[in-house]
């Protein structure tokens, strides 16, 4: 008997995407009258321009520049530092003696630059005692303010991305009309809005463990920044109450001998209102109000080892 032949599937090939943005020599224009005054203030504040061109994707105008570094400081809405990178990047840029890698700058006043990225390579460079450093000016706040996406988009904890949001809110919270839902983009998600929140409250919160319930439920709102972050501090605090009676829960189920790296994951999987539930999940008002209740009635008593043998994802923070 014949082998039957397998047959060869083939994968389709993905359309090569559209060519979009500009030729290199569209690169290369006469500035407008904006650029050339910020080329003007750049060089009255002691800086150094070196180019001024249009980037190739959206052709928006940015500026080489090489500026005193004691002029460049953080946006007020950056993570923390974090020292041990510093030292890493310090380093670095000492062997090679060589910084190739501008940062992202913004003007904001008189010999004054903020740094929406770029805060380690800066604090590195300033270690080192450099004079000057190199950066990539861009023409308005606005932009600098969604240059910051870059950063929360990046591999950094929950902790670092929500606190970084938070931060940012409150800094866009000074302008007059500013709603929440208006910077979506800037902000990601609205759940790191509100774990950003418990953040503050609590530097070790464990919101790992509750974000993606929070992600399911949480929404931008419609409101004045001011009266939204307002509105989110009743969130945090509501989440915040649930976690201190799930410390409380864990500590009776080791009480009981149950040890796992999880117990907080399997806690809250358990008080989870939503955790089977399919198409529009509800408010994060009813959620948070359900999760309180369940966690109150949770009976530690009744839970074995086998239960939390199921248990499986990564720990809590």
């Amino acid at each position: 008997m014949a082998k039957a032949t397998k047959k060869k599937t083939t994968r389709r090939k993905k359309a090569a995407p559209e060519p979009t943005g500009l030729r290199p020599s569209e690169t290369r224009a006469s500035p407008p009258s904006a650029v050339e005054k910020l080329r003007a203030a750049v060089e009255s504040d002691g800086g150094t321009v070196h180019a001024a061109y249009r980037e190739p994707l959206g052709g928006h105008w940015v500026v080489l520049v090489v500026l005193p570094t004691e002029q460049v400081q953080p946006t007020p809405y950056q993570r923390k530092l974090s020292d041990p990178h510093v030292k890493r990047l310090a380093d670095a840029i000492s062997r090679m003696e060589r910084y190739l890698d501008p940062v992202i700058a913004f003007r904001t006043g008189e010999k004054t630059y903020q740094v929406p990225n770029g805060y380690h390579r800066m604090s590195a460079m300033k270690s080192l005692g450099a004079r000057s450093i190199t950066a990539l000016v861009v023409t308005d706040e606005e932009v600098a303010r969604r240059i910051l996406a870059l950063n929360v988009e990046k591999a950094h904890s929950l902790r670092e991305r929500a606190s970084e949001v938070i931060r940012l809110a409150e800094h866009l919270a000074e302008i007059p009309g500013a709603r929440e839902a208006d910077f979506s983009f800037e902000f990601e998600e609205p759940a790191l809005l509100t774990l950003g929140l418990c953040y503050e409250e609590r530097g070790r919160f464990a919101g790992g463990a509750y974000h993606p319930i929070i992600k399911r439920v949480d929404a931008f709102l419609k409101k004045p920044l001011a009266a939204a972050i307002e509105t989110r501090r009743g969130y945090a605090a509501k989440l915040l109450s649930i976690d201190d009676r799930v410390s409380e829960i864990i500590t009776e189920l080791k009480e009981k001998g149950l040890e796992s790296p999880y117990l907080r994951n399997f806690v809250v999987a358990r008080i989870n209102p939503i955790r089977f539930r399919s198409g529009d999940p509800p408010p994060i008002e009813d959620t948070l109000e359900k999760m309180a209740r369940s966690a109150e009635k949770f009976d530690a008593g009744k839970i074995s080892t086998r239960d939390v043998a199921r248990t499986g994802g990564a720990a809590a923070e």
